[in-house]
């Protein structure tokens, strides 16, 4: 086996505007385009990473013969649940709070220390998706 870089648990996400949600993530969570695959409006898959990590994403298809796609819904379908999130390691809690938030993030749960150790807020993102961000870093506690 080839040795690994980065992440090797990599979140698949989806959206029903991926290019306005790429442009989106990179500006307001600081995301960087690794890979985008895409036909006009249709994001086929696209890579964004952070730092080592990484997360994947594409367009929502309404494709009954995809497997994939009949087993993902959005957020805003399930009354704003979720049933995973993404945890997101930063350098700076505040400053990257302060980004989100100007870039339209809206805060569920505002920035603060957290018991566990660290500083951490969580927000949804502009498809109503939900995501932690924090310094704790559970490889070095």
């Amino acid at each position: 086996m080839d040795p690994i870089c980065g992440s090797t648990i990599i979140p698949s996400l989806r959206y029903r505007d991926a290019p306005a949600a790429i442009e989106w993530l990179c500006r307001a969570f600081g995301f960087e385009k690794h890979a985008v695959y895409a036909d006009g409006d249709i994001v086929h898959h696209a890579q964004l990473t952070y730092g080592p990590g990484m997360i994947m994403l594409g367009s929502v298809v309404e494709d009954e013969n995809n497997e994939w796609a009949r087993r993902i819904v959005q957020p805003d379908e399930i009354g704003g649940r979720e049933t995973q999130a993404c945890s997101v390691i930063v350098a700076d809690a505040d400053e990257h709070y302060a980004r989100a938030r100007a870039a339209g993030a809206r805060i569920v749960a505002d920035i603060a220390d957290q018991d566990f150790g660290g500083r951490a807020y969580i927000c949804r993102d502009l498809e109503g998706r939900l995501w932690w961000f924090g310094t704790y870093n559970p490889w070095n506690p």
